[in-house]
């Protein structure tokens, strides 16, 4: 059984619009956060299946959660979020684990066909 996505942006309207192209493909999203702090805390609370991450954002940004993320399961799958201009930051948060990343603003068919690459 499928457990879901969470879905991470410091921009509500952002997670929203992530959560609408999700849902609209057959995806169910389970949660969501608008921080690193809070992504780690329902990644432990959810355990989704995969999480899709902005990089950057208040409190803890994406690449130091993805860290917090990986020590807590190794084989979690994470697609990152970022905003054009971010090449360097994406590089990070590969080599911290992201399988994927999707570049602002999103095309609805890129994010379909990332998520759908990571789940396999």
């Amino acid at each position: 059984m499928a457990k879901g996505i969470l879905v991470v942006d410091d921009a509500a309207f952002m997670r929203m619009m992530i959560k609408d192209v999700l849902t609209k493909n057959g995806f169910e999203v389970v949660g969501e956060a608008e921080n690193g702090a809070k992504a780690v805390d329902n990644y432990k609370e959810l355990d989704p299946e995969l999480v899709i991450m902005d990089i950057t954002m208040p409190e803890m940004d994406g690449i130091q959660a993805v860290k917090e993320v990986k020590k807590l399961n190794p084989d979690a799958k994470i697609i990152m979020c970022s905003a054009m201009g971010q090449q360097a930051m994406v590089i990070e948060a590969i080599q911290a684990g992201a399988k994927d990343f999707i570049v602002k603003p999103f095309q609805a068919d890129r994010v379909v066909e990332a998520v759908s690459k990571v789940l396999g």
